[in-house]
């Protein structure tokens, strides 16, 4: 990491690509609101701020007794006794990514509904409703796709 947010475009982009890099392991995505912080140093010759933030998360996330696993519970938790829907709806994927199960997130909202109250817990179970609805649209739009895809290759197959 430099000490400033300049550098050659070609310097940038890769520095640029290391932060994605880091929440890409950690959440299994990068999200929307990084990618927006990540534009705005980019613009402004920030980026050095962006590098340090990634750093911190990476250690404290990385560097934890919790493990990754639990850390993205936790932090799904805080969120939710927070009223942070987006971010809470990130770490939930963070934690399925780190080997969460949808039980665990679960366990989480019912210790939020007894920490900060009934919007903490109801927050919990929408998120995690969500992520099991678009989980289980994936799924289907991907056993629809094999299906076509093997319809395909059978009828491909009836005229040789």
């Amino acid at each position: 990491m430099t000490g400033t947010g300049t550098g050659t475009d070609k310097d940038l982009a890769r520095r640029a690509e290391a932060v994605r890099d880091r929440h890409r392991t950690t959440l299994g995505a990068v999200p929307a609101g990084v990618e927006a912080r990540l534009g705005l140093a980019l613009a402004h010759g920030r980026l050095h701020t962006e590098e340090a933030l990634a750093e911190l998360r990476h250690i404290v996330l990385t560097d934890s007794a919790l493990g990754a696993r639990v850390q993205q519970l936790v932090h799904f938790g805080q969120l939710l006794a927070l009223g942070r829907a987006d971010p809470a709806r990130i770490h939930a994927r963070g934690a399925l990514h780190a080997g969460a199960d949808v039980a665990d997130l679960i366990g989480v909202a019912e210790t939020a509904l007894i920490t900060a109250g009934v919007p903490a817990y109801a927050l919990g179970i929408e998120t995690i409703a969500g992520l099991v609805e678009a989980e289980t649209e994936a799924h289907a739009g991907a056993e629809a796709d094999a299906e076509a895809e093997a319809e395909a290759e059978a009828r491909a197959g009836k005229r040789l």
